[in-house]
């Protein structure tokens, strides 16, 4: 038995005004966070290559924490590891420098994050609670500033941005 023509047109009607609230819906809605990591090629971090990550910001009004990110293999033979983090803000034309360490190892050796077979990855916070003071497109660079050159067993080096939840 075939349903009445104005049946089909009934449902069809319900599934395109769900579907348009859905998409209302989700146009309005503003991502909480931001992850970009970056791949070092064959794991050999040369300081003469750095790892940048660009992003919008919109809101000035809200605090965000950000986190570097760093995924390594467990032959890394450091427990710890220095970067310099460049930042330049919308309109600037240089970069702010800072140096910074960051440990990797527990003192009894157990790697931290979060870690699958040989490969570790940490998200170590960087700035907490920080406002953004202009609307647009920020960078950071991420510079590795060991000794070693290139540094082994490094995968990838990024950038963690999280809106704080109030």
């Amino acid at each position: 038995m075939k349903k009445p023509l104005h049946n089909v047109y009934a449902s069809l009607k319900q599934v395109l005004l769900c579907c348009s609230i859905a998409v209302f819906f989700a146009s309005c809605m503003q991502l909480d966070h931001f992850e970009q990591t970056l791949e070092i090629k064959k794991h050999e971090w040369s300081a003469a290559a750095p790892a940048e990550v660009s992003f919008n910001i919109t809101d000035t009004i809200s605090p965000y924490n950000i986190f570097v990110v760093l995924r390594h293999t467990d032959a890394y033979a450091y427990k710890n590891i220095w970067l310099t983090i460049s930042t330049r803000r919308p309109g600037d034309s240089t970069y702010q420098k800072d140096r910074f360490e960051f440990t990797l190892q527990q003192p009894d050796g157990t790697w931290l994050g979060t870690g699958l077979n040989d490969v570790w990855e940490v998200r170590t916070p960087l700035f907490s609670n920080v406002r953004f003071t202009r609307q647009g497109t920020y960078y950071i660079r991420l510079q590795q500033a060991m000794r070693d050159e290139p540094l082994l067993h490094i995968m990838n080096a990024g950038i963690r941005i999280e809106k704080v939840k109030r």
